[in-house]
């Protein structure tokens, strides 16, 4: 094994993920930090996370994508809600316009990340996927921008039976896009963001499908192209209607979360009854589309143009909200004593969280959890060091907060240069009592609670749903705030170079030093 022998082999970042957020965290570092070495690694062979991972029937986005979207490059397509296809184009234009796709590895999946306080650096081991060798790269700051969910596992209940069934069982998580569902009868399992996706989109060709759910959510229409951004476009300056339209949502999004927490009764009397007003006369709204929670207390299913509700007035949808009792030869098998025949059956059951990509930590030779930390400012972990992570809003668009995450990212390194600092760690004092770090009743959330770090009860180690209230301290808030410590390694080592040319600092990737490790 090698080891990289000189500082010049040491990048100044290290990107873990070439999805929406690895893409434009890599973008805010080559603009407002110049000067500084990245390289992103990537477990897939493709830009694009989870809109290359999801390949199901009608993916698409279910916030809009002048939120979704970055900041720093306007959306421009015609659909405020997009579908898969395009918003991964709109990645891969983002990095291929800035020279970003040159510095990214594919097919290498982190599997590990150890810092030394000694030289002040993170040592991130990566297997390779075409021959399962691993490299070794050094990294003065590390960047976990892998999203907050296992790529290689959802979550997938067995159910009773079936082994029995004759038909075919997919995971949309793992859809196999040959997959013939045209004149089927289809069953999908679930009520969450993929399960009213996919009823519409498979519905347009399939005998009939049937959204089997334990208990209803709260599903809103909203149309599919934005008319106010679709008249701003016309009359004022590409990116000035972008940055209006974005700031319109995001303030009315913000205003019904708002109402939602303070008048949660009214709100969802609201949401029940404009659900109501897209279904057939008759239809059992009671059973099917009243939740028994409040709103919010999951997140709500956004529906574009009312599709979900189109296919359920004509006839080639039904909801049917019952339990499992087990799968038969034919279909499933209901506790209430009703049968479902099906030829397909979708388990849309969720998701299965993650934080670090599942990677294994260690702080000098300790084992680090992040489930054993506490978030800083939603994006850094209690006592471990220039470690950042990605981690976008739950009542809002991710990017809002990513956005927001990369931008103090080039604060800190900045303020870090100024300084002469090498590290810098949050310290959490030990009144500080720990809280869970999203507050949501949702099955996925609940099932992580050993797995996500904890939030505190007193700023800044609040994790904020709130937009306004992050810009104010994450954009403009001072970094050197007290509770972030700042320090540099017992026998320090030169500073990286710099400033070198914008093409050398930002690196092809052949200028990165590393140690091939046989696995």
């Amino acid at each position: 094994m090698r080891e990289a022998s000189s500082d010049d082999a040491v990048l100044d970042v290290l990107i873990v993920g070439a999805g929406l957020s690895g893409i434009g965290a890599a973008r805010q570092l080559q603009r407002r930090c110049p000067g500084k070495r990245y390289a992103i690694l990537e477990a897939r062979d493709a830009i694009g996370g989870t809109w290359d991972l999801f390949r199901y029937p009608g993916i698409r986005s279910d916030s809009d994508m002048y939120t979704l979207g970055y900041r720093f490059k306007p959306w421009r397509g015609a659909r405020a809600i997009a579908d898969g296809p395009s918003i991964r184009a709109y990645i891969r234009e983002t990095a291929e316009e800035t020279g970003i796709t040159r510095h990214i590895r594919f097919g290498h999946r982190v599997v590990g990340a150890a810092w030394d306080s000694a030289d002040a650096c993170w040592t991130v081991e990566a297997e390779r996927s075409t021959d399962g060798s691993r490299l070794r790269l050094r990294a003065r700051l590390l960047y976990v921008c892998a999203g907050y969910y296992s790529y290689a596992e959802g979550h997938r209940p067995a159910f009773d039976g079936e082994d029995r069934f004759r038909g075919r069982i997919v995971h949309p998580q793992f859809w196999d896009e040959s997959l013939d569902y045209a004149g089927k009868r289809v069953v999908v399992i679930g009520s969450g963001a993929t399960a009213v996706t996919l009823v519409p989109a498979m519905a347009a060709s399939a005998a009939h499908v049937t959204m089997l759910q334990r208990s209803p959510t709260y599903i809103v229409t909203r149309p599919g192209e934005d008319a106010i951004a679709r008249t701003l476009r016309r009359v004022l300056p590409e990116r000035l209607a972008y940055t209006a339209t974005r700031w319109k949502n995001v303030l009315l999004g913000m205003t019904f979360f708002q109402l939602a927490r303070r008048r949660p009764e009214r709100v969802k009397a609201r949401l029940v009854g404009m659900a109501a007003a897209q279904l057939p006369a008759g239809f059992d709204v009671a059973t099917h589309f009243t939740p028994r929670y409040n709103p919010w207390d999951q997140r709500l299913c956004l529906v574009p143009d009312g599709d979900l509700f189109r296919a359920l007035r004509e006839g080639r949808a039904s909801v049917v909200t019952d339990t499992i009792k087990r799968f038969t030869e034919n279909g499933i098998e209901l506790a209430s004593g009703k049968s479902l025949d099906a030829d397909i059956v979708v388990t849309a059951t969720g998701l299965k969280l993650n934080m670090l990509g599942d990677m294994a930590l260690t702080v000098d030779g300790q084992p680090r959890r992040p489930a054993d930390c506490l978030a800083y400012k939603g994006m850094m972990l209690s006592d471990v060091p220039n470690l950042v992570l990605a981690f976008g809003y739950t009542n809002a668009s991710w990017t809002l907060k990513a956005d927001l995450t990369a931008e103090y990212v080039c604060r800190l390194l900045r303020h870090m240069d100024r300084h002469g600092h090498r590290i810098a760690v949050p310290r959490a004092p030990a009144a500080v009592q720990p809280t869970p770090f999203l507050d949501f009743t949702s099955g996925y959330v609940q099932r992580a609670a050993g797995v996500l770090p904890r939030q505190g009860d007193r700023k800044p180690w609040r994790v904020h749903q709130n937009y306004l209230k992050d810009l104010l301290t994450i954009r403009h808030g001072r970094i050197a705030d007290g509770v972030l410590q700042f320090g540099a390694p017992p026998a320090a080592v030169p500073a990286p170079r710099g400033p070198r040319s914008h093409q050398d600092a930002t690196g092809g990737n052949t200028a990165v030093a590393a140690s091939e490790v046989q696995p």
